[in-house]
């Protein structure tokens, strides 16, 4: 038996093993094939929480079709915070939605992007003049991605989901 530095005391296994971590496996994770497979594995299995407040979501459910197919860039929708690592943003956000949008933001697991899909989304669009409206979603939670238009179309949240996958791989694991 070992005695750890905070007094507990260690089994033979426990002390074998955390010195194999220590010494070992460490310096393995940290090489770049480890890091770019582990971003490899992220960017192809992004599940994006579908998070629709105008009419951005009906181009954002229409990306989600048979005719656009995310399903072959391993882009699979789920409805839970807990579950997801992507939340994309499709319409106008106000002040009164925008607790509930950081809520489900900090509900996400890390590592999480956000994408911010529409005119509405990323500056408020053509209600910028309401005060009620939020100027942009990322005055609550980080943006990783931009889509413009109003509403953009499927191929445009397409081409930011492509962006998105390429940001994932130059990415330094934390």
């Amino acid at each position: 038996m070992a005695e750890h530095q905070e007094g507990i005391v260690l089994t033979t296994v426990d002390s074998i093993f955390n010195a194999l971590r220590r010494k070992v496996a460490a310096p393995v994770l940290e090489t770049k094939l480890v890091r770019n497979a582990v971003n490899w594995g992220r960017k192809s299995a992004l599940w994006p929480m579908t998070f629709g407040l105008a009419c951005c979501a009906i181009e954002m459910i229409a990306t989600f079709m048979p005719r656009h197919d995310l399903d072959r860039f391993g882009i699979v929708p789920w409805p839970s915070p807990r579950q997801s690592d992507v939340m994309i943003v499709s319409g106008t956000v106000t002040k009164k939605m925008a607790p509930a949008v950081k809520l489900l933001y900090e509900q996400m697991p890390n590592p999480k992007w956000v994408i911010s899909m529409g005119a509405c989304a990323t500056n408020g669009g053509p209600y910028t003049r309401y005060d009620r409206v939020l100027q942009g979603v990322d005055k609550v939670i980080p943006v990783d991605v931009y889509v413009p238009g109003c509403p953009p179309r499927p191929e445009a949240l397409m081409d930011g989901f492509l962006a998105l996958q390429h940001k994932i791989m130059e990415e330094r694991s934390k």
